[in-house]
């Protein structure tokens, strides 16, 4: 917890047991097979690998509820937090096929939200062996803000916000400011979602990247409507600026301390 307040990242080891990893597996090739709407193919077509998402899969992929159900992600997203109660805000599948060179650039996720407040965290969850050529990056202490400029990932426009409005994200880091590690499937990344990040692509010769992300919010996430698309959009949403999450308790159900999945 105190790392994680401090840095905006932790690495949680064995998140969740090989019988866990196993159903999340068959719960990402089902995913696959079958995508959502709001799926995209996040490479160019000239990629010789490709990078796919998708997004807020888990009401009907039962091996993902599953997991949730099964597994302490919600506990220790309130631990983390410092928060009484763990709501799903969505997931989000990310597949990296042998060979793909197009990055994840370096980001934040929260402008790209329709949420505010400080007790939130997001877990990155591989079900296959991940190395550092491959690990995402990250930026520890930018939990704390500005928010920079969001961008695009493939074009790179400011779509959001005009040029000059906002800061851009450093080219470069300090070397002790950036955290990576290896990780084995079921081991997780928990990450405040301020959090600058990035990734590379996965090399030709490696296995590809499955990696299923939990995105958890607490007490103090309230709505925050956009003027622009956010990602996943949330476009039937009924209540009002500065609401409370937890209002709208079917859409985005307790983890903890109950769980209701």
């Amino acid at each position: 917890r105190h790392a994680y307040r401090r840095d905006g990242v932790v690495v949680v080891r064995n998140l969740l047991s090989d019988g866990l990893v196993k159903v999340l597996k068959r719960g990402i090739e089902r995913n696959l097979r079958s995508p959502t709407e709001r799926a995209v193919t996040a490479s160019a077509e000239n990629d010789p690998g490709r990078f796919f998402e998708d997004f807020v899969m888990w009401s009907h992929i039962p091996e993902y509820r599953e997991v949730l159900r099964e597994s302490d992600i919600g506990r220790i997203g309130a631990e983390l937090t410092s928060s009484n109660t763990m709501r799903i805000f969505h997931d989000h599948l990310l597949v990296k096929e042998p060979g793909t060179i197009q990055k994840t650039p370096a980001h934040q996720d929260l402008p790209y939200y329709n949420i505010e407040g400080n007790q939130n965290v997001s877990f990155w969850i591989p079900v296959d062996p991940v190395g550092l050529e491959s690990s995402p990056k990250f930026m520890k202490g930018t939990h704390t803000g500005p928010w920079y400029m969001p961008r695009t990932f493939m074009d790179k426009e400011a779509k959001w916000f005009p040029e000059g409005t906002l800061e851009e994200i450093p080219s470069s880091f300090e070397e002790d400011q950036i955290l990576q590690w290896e990780l084995n499937p079921g081991d997780a990344v928990a990450f405040h979602m301020l959090t600058v990040h990035t990734a590379a692509g996965v090399p030709a010769d490696k296995p590809r990247r499955r990696a299923w992300s939990v995105r958890l919010i607490g007490d103090d996430i309230v709505h925050a409507p956009r003027h622009w698309k956010t990602s996943p959009d949330f476009p039937e949403l009924t209540i009002e600026e500065g609401e409370p999450m937890s209002t709208l308790s079917s859409d985005f159900p307790l983890l903890w301390p109950e769980n209701e999945i």
